[in-house]
């Protein structure tokens, strides 16, 4: 492996924008893959609230940054701030990965991809018939969403604490995939026989996430052993949701499997060479 041994002059600087970012594990995995490529580029956190978002955006050509990631509470909002939306981005209006050409700033979603190449790291039975259940209405399960919706689903519902944000969702989907069954409920609606009846069931939320509401007990008590449980939060140790499935024998897929796969994507775009996601799963402990 070579490793960078400085930052200089010639050094590309990429990151992260959110709020908030001190938890963020992607420096250290980013910055890990560089240095085994010997690729002159940098990885920084950039905390930015959302008063600040446009003005951060607009600042990151100037100040030679090659791209960025974007993560809560910026995908959809970042969306209006772009040149360009390509793919998966301009299907679902969420932006996770953005890339600079020249003055212009192109958004991209790995995070579909991501999620994908997760769940089929983890269990790969086709969803074709099966009833899949996705609790957040974001830019993270509108990519979660679009990963799923084209596969035949029996039924696909999404559970969101404020029911309006779960309808447009639904709509978007709708229009997306003429013909999908699919529903919104309120999470306070939200049932055991809805929990039961999905093949896989999706936190999209913050919901499980260090300083946030725990995961709501109707999904934690009711998971079981024909399931797939995908927790897109990660930490330290295993969210609670996470725990509880594993317990009653249900396969799992945690947040940071798909942490490592959308950010091979996002690598590859921004360097064009290909993710060394060995080295990017050890420097996260995977």
């Amino acid at each position: 492996m070579r490793a960078l041994t400085s930052i200089n002059g010639e050094t590309r600087l990429v990151g992260i924008i959110g709020d908030p970012v001190r938890h963020s594990l992607s420096p250290a995995m980013h910055n890990a893959a560089f240095a085994s490529l010997g690729i002159n580029m940098a990885y920084v956190p950039l905390r930015v609230s959302a008063e600040r978002l446009s003005a951060a955006v607009a600042t990151l050509p100037a100040l030679g940054f090659r791209g960025a990631n974007v993560t809560v509470p910026h995908k959809t909002a970042v969306v209006s701030l772009l040149d360009e939306l390509r793919d998966d981005a301009l299907l679902i209006q969420a932006v996770n990965t953005i890339v600079i050409e020249g003055d212009r700033l192109i958004g991209h979603n790995t995070d579909v991809e991501g999620f994908r190449r997760a769940l089929h790291e983890a269990d790969a039975q086709p969803l074709e018939g099966a009833g899949v259940l996705l609790v957040g209405a974001g830019g993270a399960a509108r990519a979660a969403a679009l990963a799923v919706a084209r596969q035949g689903l029996a039924e696909l519902v999404v559970a969101n604490r404020g029911w309006a944000a779960a309808d447009r969702l639904v709509s978007l989907l709708r229009d997306l995939v003429p013909g999908l069954p699919c529903r919104a409920l309120a999470l306070a609606e939200l049932g055991a026989a809805d929990v039961r009846r999905a093949r896989l069931i999706v936190n999209a939320t913050t919901l499980g996430m260090e300083g946030e509401s725990k995961v709501p007990g109707v999904l934690v008590d009711n998971v079981g052993v024909d399931q797939v449980v995908y927790d897109m939060v990660y930490g330290a140790r295993p969210t609670g949701l996470v725990s509880a499935a594993r317990a009653r024998g249900a396969r799992t897929v945690d947040g940071l499997a798909m942490l490592i796969w959308q950010a091979a994507v996002a690598f590859e775009l921004w360097t064009g060479a290909e993710a060394p996601v060995d080295v990017m799963k050890r420097a996260v402990g995977r």
